[in-house]
């Protein structure tokens, strides 16, 4: 499927009477990981200190919520039929299927977040990654991994959500994800989650040069 031009295409897909503040110096983040890395926490940290400058597109899934979660903050829970019928329509910017469920990053939450003037967090996987590279949003890429594979695991059991299969599947894709994601090139900047702290230090230390600049260009102080 051919991607959405966005940048271009800004006004009309919108709809009348929304801007799109080009000069703004807005742009997506997309954050990258392994399920289980950490990168969820170390993203709520950063719009909780920064609350004013980031918005985040939230993904459609067909899977069902996991305790605690809530539609429309967490995910956009959906029925398989209607997120298929959106994926017909060329409603996704970015979608993939993992253990029978459906994943996806919709266009018009993306675009409303670049509407406002601020930076649209992408929370999102390897797949969405290489549909996002193909569009010319002008993202910055952060690849968010845990220190090791035994870590990961322990982390993933520590949910207790995991059967021993679905387990296995999340383990094989995080092999590969990680494969990926420390490919020279591949990403603007790798972090290391051992510790929330640490993580969080190097992701602020890395997007504050972005903040400061978007500051600057609205007027505000830093």
């Amino acid at each position: 499927m051919k991607l959405l031009s966005l940048r271009r295409t800004m006004y009309s897909y919108l709809g009348k009477g929304s801007v799109f503040k080009e000069d703004s110096g807005s742009f997506p983040l997309v954050l990258c990981g392994p399920s289980g890395s950490g990168k969820s926490t170390v993203m709520k940290k950063l719009m909780e200190e920064f609350r004013d400058m980031f918005g985040f597109s939230v993904s459609h899934t067909t899977r069902q919520p996991r305790p605690g979660e809530e539609d429309g903050k967490d995910y956009h829970f959906i029925s398989r039929e209607k997120m298929e019928e959106m994926i017909a329509g060329g409603g996704f910017l970015e979608h993939a299927s993992f253990s029978g469920n459906h994943y996806g990053t919709s266009k018009d939450s993306v675009l409303h977040v670049l509407s406002t003037g601020k930076i649209c967090i992408l929370d999102i996987d390897v797949q969405g990654v290489k549909a996002v590279k193909k569009t010319n949003l002008n993202a910055k890429y952060v690849f968010i991994k845990p220190p090791s594979l035994e870590v990961l695991e322990e982390r993933l059991r520590a949910r207790g959500t995991e059967t021993e299969e679905s387990l296995s599947k999340r383990l094989g894709a995080a092999a590969a994800e990680m494969e990926y994601g420390e490919t020279k090139g591949n990403f603007d900047t790798i972090i290391v989650n051992d510790s929330l702290e640490n993580a969080y230090s190097a992701l602020r230390t890395f997007i504050l040069p972005d903040i400061e600049a978007i500051k600057a260009k609205q007027g505000t102080s830093a």
